[in-house]
């Protein structure tokens, strides 16, 4: 295949507003493979804080913030490679994760370990989840769950929501508390029970037992949601708050109110993808040996991949938009305009 010296991609600014662009494709180099790409996915949350946060930029523009590229999830086709990568051939199906490389953009210049097969029952577009699904699953694993705890996920974003359903799988009790409405009716449809934050729901909801763990999936100002949920985490004989509380958005403390009744709560930061991430020397090189480091930002892809594929964790219910690169600025302005009905954005590169 003639690879061309150019590729399409699209960029973020202090306008609120997604631009497409054009610039030369990376240089092939050892360990890398280029992609096709066939779709791309947008994580609102973390790539334009919430949508609302773009939103208020086109209202009010930021000219200091220059259009840059963005995104680290998407899918497609190898079509070269490096002599030294043998785990891919021409013409295989790739999902492809990492800010920096796995673009919105039409051709991707990837690290071999950042990549993973793409199991033929699972689409392109599905499989462009990847790097959400990957990360949701390193918050499970942080969280060290137990069979039929009970666990309060805040901000039902697309992370938030994945990491409930893992969960379910796990064997856990998940119930969420988010204030958009269309979110809780996606939980709910999950069979996630949900509510704004309502105290005496999640203290009935554990038997008045307390939450054994909590993800905070949420960004912005936390300190009331934090002061509430320590109010319903299990308690001690001695009346201290217990449990973990996995960190996996952007949430703000003043570290006021009940934080200071956290002594025997376990916060656990954990936005990644699971160890690798972010290892140069690993993303271009050799693997970890799996019997010393078993679950990898590589392994946690492939485990994602094949729930996706069984139709264990239905991401097609969190598409909520498909927008071609060529229609890129019109349609994402347009559905900017209500941000509390976006969820999961797919781009389409080809169209």
């Amino acid at each position: 295949m003639n690879i061309p010296k150019k590729r399409k991609i699209l960029t973020r600014g202090g306008d609120g507003l997604i631009r497409m662009a054009e610039q030369d494709i990376p240089e092939l180099k050892k360990g890398t493979i280029i992609v096709k790409v066939k779709a791309t996915l947008v994580s609102p949350g973390t790539e334009l804080k919430g949508w609302q946060g773009y939103s208020e930029k086109q209202k009010n523009p930021v000219s200091t913030e220059k259009h840059s590229q963005f995104g680290y999830s998407n899918t497609g086709i190898v079509i070269e490679k490096s002599p030294d990568v043998s785990e891919f051939k021409i013409g295989d199906r790739v999902a492809c994760v990492g800010a920096g490389f796995a673009l919105h953009t039409d051709y991707a210049v990837m690290p071999h370990n950042l990549c993973v097969p793409l199991p033929v029952d699972v689409l392109f577009e599905q499989g462009a989840y990847a790097m959400l699904l990957a990360t949701a699953m390193q918050t499970l694993r942080r969280g060290e769950p137990e069979f039929g705890e009970y666990v309060c996920i805040v901000g039902l974003g697309i992370v938030g929501l994945l990491t409930a359903r893992l969960y379910q799988l796990a064997g856990c009790f998940p119930t969420g508390w988010e204030i958009n409405p269309f979110r809780r009716e996606l939980a709910e449809k999950w069979g996630i029970p949900c509510t704004a934050g309502d105290t005496s729901a999640a203290k009935a909801f554990t038997e008045n037992f307390g939450f054994d763990a909590a993800v905070l999936a949420n960004f912005g100002t936390c300190d009331e949601t934090l002061d509430k949920l320590v109010s319903c985490m299990k308690v001690s004989p001695d009346g201290h708050a217990m449990g973990k509380i996995m960190v996996v958005g952007w949430p703000v403390f003043s570290y006021g109110g009940k934080i200071g009744d956290m002594n025997n709560i376990d916060l656990r930061r954990c936005s990644r993808t699971g160890f690798g991430y972010h290892d140069a020397k690993w993303e271009f090189g050799e693997d970890y040996p799996q019997v010393a480091m078993r679950w990898t930002t590589k392994t946690n892809l492939n485990l994602c991949l094949r729930l996706a594929a069984e139709k264990k964790i239905n991401v097609d219910a969190l598409t909520t938009h498909r927008i071609p690169f060529s229609r890129a600025e019109k349609e994402t302005a347009d559905a900017m305009k209500t941000p509390q009905n976006m969820l999961g954005v797919i781009f389409n590169p080809e169209a």
